[in-house]
């Protein structure tokens, strides 16, 4: 089986709500994803970095991101938890790089701390994209989509996310 790496960035996906100030912010310790994992069966290694919503994210974050996929083994399939408003952003600044792993980015857009099916539904499906995967490059595997980065996109207006080829 692949080396399945997590690289957990913030996003909705992480967001819990904060009794004190009424917001929803990222939880910087990926527990929701600590969560799942504790149930996995597999082995994942999770690296957590950024912790904010990826409307907040900077080119410096991107490259961050970068340097981290950089670090991974090579055979690696790497799955980035990502905010699902800038994740085709992001995609496409890590697949510039054209790096030699699977790369799968996911996402929610409910936090796990309000409705947990989707959120672990969509890191399940790219896990298991990821495994499966022999192809590199980068693609999204979300809300029982999956693909090239360039085909599936977030349709705003409707809330969700489409294949586009």
């Amino acid at each position: 089986m692949k080396n399945i790496i997590c690289i957990d960035t913030g996003g909705t996906f992480n967001k819990i709500y904060d009794t004190k100030s009424g917001m929803l912010d990222v939880d910087k310790d990926s527990s929701a994803i600590k969560h799942i994992f504790e149930k996995w069966l597999g082995r994942v290694e999770l690296i957590s970095i950024i912790g904010k919503d990826s409307l907040e994210f900077t080119e410096n974050d991107r490259e961050l991101l970068l340097q981290t996929i950089r670090s991974t083994p090579i055979n690696s399939s790497i799955i980035v938890i990502h905010g699902t408003d800038t994740m085709d952003i992001s995609a496409a600044y890590v697949s510039d790089a054209d790096l030699p792993q699977t790369i799968i980015f996911t996402g929610a857009m409910t936090p796990f701390s309000i409705e947990p099916i989707e959120a672990t539904a969509n890191l399940a499906s790219a896990i298991g994209f990821g495994v499966s995967q022999q192809e590199q490059g980068v693609f999204i595997a979300i809300n029982g989509l999956f693909g090239r980065y360039t085909d599936i996109k977030k349709d705003k207006e409707r809330a969700c996310f489409m294949q586009i080829k």
